[in-house]
């Protein structure tokens, strides 16, 4: 009796291990559509969990914000945001770009890889940020990190 709860649960182990595994896997896969990642923040349409962030000038987005930018020059400031991305680890892009106006990021976590979607757009008096989890109900406050730290390296600040 004993012997076959042992390979019972020595059985279901193995299992979690596999699904883990495999999920990790996936994760780390996982492609990233333009056309379901790659959206501009102005127009943001959030879920309401509390994995996102939007950060912009007053009145720019159709969107709540969570922190208001301080008014700068659009082209200066996707610049200098964009800098700032690249020079962050575990980062690349997805679509678009600095020329554009409009560019969308993927930031992986280091341990299990999970994607984050960073999209900005210029708009008027500065830019638009959007910064969202692809997993999960909660982000822990990930997001907010992120941005707030890449516009600090840029030398934006909110207003």
């Amino acid at each position: 009796m004993i012997q076959w709860i042992a390979r019972v649960v020595a059985g279901l182990v193995i299992l979690a291990l596999v699904a883990i595994v495999a999920g990790g896997v996936a994760v780390r896969t996982a492609d990233h559509d333009p056309a379901v990642w790659h959206l501009r923040p102005a127009t943001a349409e959030r879920t309401g969990k509390p994995n996102d962030f939007l950060a912009a000038p007053a009145g720019t987005t159709t969107a709540t914000v969570d922190v208001t930018l301080a008014p700068t020059d659009a082209a200066a400031a996707m610049t200098a945001f964009d800098t700032a991305a690249r020079a962050a680890s575990r980062v690349a892009v997805v679509a678009g770009s600095v020329e554009e106006g409009f560019i969308t990021y993927v930031q992986r976590s280091a341990l299990i890889g999970f994607p984050d979607y960073i999209s900005v757009e210029t708009v008027e008096g500065g830019i638009a940020i959007w910064s969202r989890s692809r997993y999960g109900h909660s982000d822990l406050g990930v997001n907010e990190k992120r941005v707030r730290a890449w516009l600090a390296e840029a030398g934006l600040s909110s207003g």
